[in-house]
């Protein structure tokens, strides 16, 4: 079994949300075995809907099915998000295994949040667009002149006037 070195770079990978539920069977260091459910995998680790969370540091053997095949690896259970979501991350997984999750990367199956983060920035992004940011001011601006002008014209002309 190939252990995963520990990252130099401090990027995060990749995570893909899955369409379909996936199921995953854990089997921990005692012998005892759960079953849960997959929400986010990415080459790291991932997140699973728990029954109940498991220790964390926990190191579990776990085992899901993908498009392209079965992929087993041994995880570290990290501190749950919620009370029945608890994050991973591996800490072995044979080169065989990350292959299957590699190709399972690219089916439509698996959606990358990333991708889909970084799409919504960009469409609010294009929403609040204005080209024109200064028009907008110079408007105001102009505005206000005109009608400062305008009253101050009707001042000067009434205090004239009244004389």
């Amino acid at each position: 079994m190939n252990y995963l070195p520990q990252s130099l770079t401090h990027r995060r990978a990749p995570r893909f949300r899955l369409a379909d539920v996936a199921p995953v069977v854990l089997q921990l260091r005692d012998g005892r075995r759960t079953s849960s459910e997959l929400q986010v995998i990415s080459h790291a680790g991932g997140l699973l809907s728990l029954p109940t969370p498991l220790d964390q540091g926990s190191i579990v053997n776990l085992i899901f099915e993908t498009e392209r095949g079965p992929v087993l690896g041994t995880a570290e259970m990290l501190f749950p998000v919620t009370s029945t979501q608890q994050p991973f991350r591996f800490v072995a997984l044979p080169d065989s295994d990350r292959s299957t999750l590699q190709a399972a990367f690219q089916s439509p199956l698996y959606r990358n949040t990333d991708e889909e983060e970084w799409i919504e920035d960009f469409r609010a992004a294009v929403v609040n667009w204005n080209p024109y940011p200064w028009s907008s001011r110079f408007r105001a601006i102009l505005a206000v002149t005109v009608a400062a002008l305008c009253l101050g014209s009707i001042i000067y002309f009434f205090s004239f006037h009244l004389k």
